[in-house]
């Protein structure tokens, strides 16, 4: 019973990770309100799916990766609702909503379940799974090489050597929004590609998904995204500095994109 509980809170916590993306690619914060009722009434029903465990199990749930993941994310969304209790950020749960859900998803992935249902539904899974992350590598590739113009832009600026090519560029403040959208919409549709394809691992594999190491690499660089959308959105890293790790990002995506081509896709 306990995993039913935790697949719910699962999918509360998915309400959380829709207003993320919402925030990110419209930048407005009228579903905060229901994703932070539904993150709080989530992290109850994980409260409720970690003591059910406990006493199925007679320990602790932290025993392997799936329940230390689990009550991770449990603490972070407790921490969480308590700071904003207190000071009243919701810029965090920018960063915070996709987190828990991902680290619950994980946790919920610990008992398999049935197979699909049928060849089509399978299929159609996994176009809609590859076709989100070549968007999303797509608005990537676009933000790099608005961040690449952006820094020749301003290496030519400060030297006060404006050649022919550099004024041909677009304007620093035309780039950084460039980079800004490409950059949000291009972490939207990893996202999703992220999730659908954990799940589509998990379907397919069973709880042996998790030993993947092309999917470990994969959410490792859905983490480097989400840290340089926050510091973006939260400390305000613009310019420069952004489109430096905008590049980063790509290069890492790049070395994802590899190795499933070199061993096969998820």
């Amino acid at each position: 019973m306990s995993v039913v509980w935790l697949r719910t809170a699962t999918a509360l916590y998915s309400v959380g990770l829709l207003y993320a993306l919402v925030y990110l690619f419209r930048g407005t914060t009228r579903l905060f309100t229901p994703a932070l009722i539904a993150f709080g009434a989530a992290c109850v029903l994980h409260l409720v799916a970690l003591v059910e465990l406990r006493a199925e199990t007679g320990h602790l749930p932290i025993n392997n990766f799936y329940e230390t993941s689990s009550i991770c994310a449990f603490l972070i969304a407790v921490l969480f609702l308590l700071a904003y209790s207190y000071y009243h950020v919701a810029i965090l749960g920018v960063c915070i909503f996709p987190i828990v859900f991902f680290m619950t998803l994980i946790g919920a992935t610990e008992f398999p379940v049935t197979s699909w249902s049928s060849p089509q539904v399978r299929n159609i899974w996994l176009i809609v799974h590859v076709s989100t992350v070549l968007i999303g590598y797509a608005a990537l590739i676009l933000s790099a090489v608005a961040s690449i113009y952006y820094l020749l832009q301003e290496r030519q600026l400060k030297r006060k050597a404006v050649t022919p090519s550099a004024n041909r560029l677009p304007p620093l403040a035309t780039l950084d929004r460039l980079i800004t959208q490409s950059m949000n919409a291009g972490f939207v549709f990893i996202t999703l590609g992220t999730a659908t394809g954990v799940i589509w691992a998990f379907i397919e594999t069973g709880t042996q998904w998790v030993l993947n190491p092309k999917i470990g690499l994969f959410l490792f660089t859905w983490a480097f995204y989400l840290a340089m959308i926050f510091l973006r959105v939260s400390a305000g890293w613009r310019g420069r500095r952004i489109a430096w790790l905008a590049v980063s990002v790509l290069a890492c995506s790049i070395i994802t994109w590899a190795t499933h081509v070199g061993f096969g896709i998820i």
